[in-house]
C-alpha cells in the first residue's frame, strides 16, 4: 500500500474540517466518521494485500531453500560453465590478473544473452560458475591493478542485479499466484 493513499483520507479529513467553519458539530462528527470509515477500510485491504505478500514470500523462500538442498550435477556446471565462460571454461581456476576482467566482461555477455530462458535452478549454476570466478579473484586479488578490480566489481555489481531482477520476477509470480487461490 502506498503511503500516500493512506495519508489522503486524513488530509480530507483535516481540510474537511477546516472549512466546514459553519457546519454544526453533528455535521463535522458525520464527516469525521464517514473519513474514519475509509480509512479504517484502506487499513484492512492494505493488511490482507500483507498477508498475502508475506505467505507468497514464504513460499519462494520454501522452494528455493528446498531446491537449492539438493546439489548441483556437476555435469550440469560443466556445461554452465562452457556456456557463460566461452573461451575461460576449463580456466576459471588459472587466470591471472590479465585474464580476469575479460573473463568477467564474457560472463555478463553471457548472462545477458541467456537469462531471460533460464529457470531458478539455471540460476543456481550461473551462480556456481559465478562464485568459482570469484574464488580466482580473491587468490590473486593481490596482485590485481586498481583499474581492473573497478571494472571486476562492477561487472560483479551487475550479475548479482540480474539475479536479483530474477528473484523479484520470481516473487512477483508468487505474488499474483497467492492473490489469485
Amino acid at each position: 500500500m502506498r503511503f500516500y493513499k493512506v495519508l489522503l483520507p486524513i488530509g480530507m479529513a483535516a481540510a474537511a474540517w477546516l472549512s466546514a467553519c459553519d457546519s454544526t458539530p453533528r455535521e463535522r462528527q458525520e464527516a469525521v466518521k464517514e473519513e474514519l470509515h475509509e480509512l479504517d477500510t484502506l487499513a484492512r485491504k492494505g493488511t490482507r494485500k500483507l498477508a498475502h505478500l508475506g505467505k507468497a514470500t514464504a513460499r519462494y523462500h520454501k522452494s528455493n531453500t528446498e531446491r537449492r538442498a539438493h546439489p548441483l550435477d556437476p555435469r550440469q556446471e560443466i556445461a554452465m560453465e562452457n556456456q557463460l565462460m566461452g573461451p575461460y571454461s576449463g580456466q576459471l581456476d588459472n587466470l591471472t590478473p590479465a585474464d580476469l576482467p575479460a573473463a568477467y566482461a564474457q560472463l555478463i555477455r553471457a548472462t545477458r544473452a541467456q537469462r531471460e530462458g533460464w529457470n531458478d535452478r539455471d540460476w543456481d549454476y550461473a551462480r556456481a560458475v559465478y562464485k568459482r570466478l570469484n574464488d580466482q579473484v580473491k587468490q590473486i586479488r593481490m596482485d590485481l591493478p586498481a583499474r581492473d578490480e573497478v571494472r571486476i566489481r562492477a561487472r560483479q555489481a551487475e550479475f548479482v542485479a540480474l539475479q536479483a531482477g530474477h528473484t523479484a520476477k520470481g516473487l512477483e509470480e508468487a505474488t499474483r499466484e497467492e492473490a489469485g487461490q
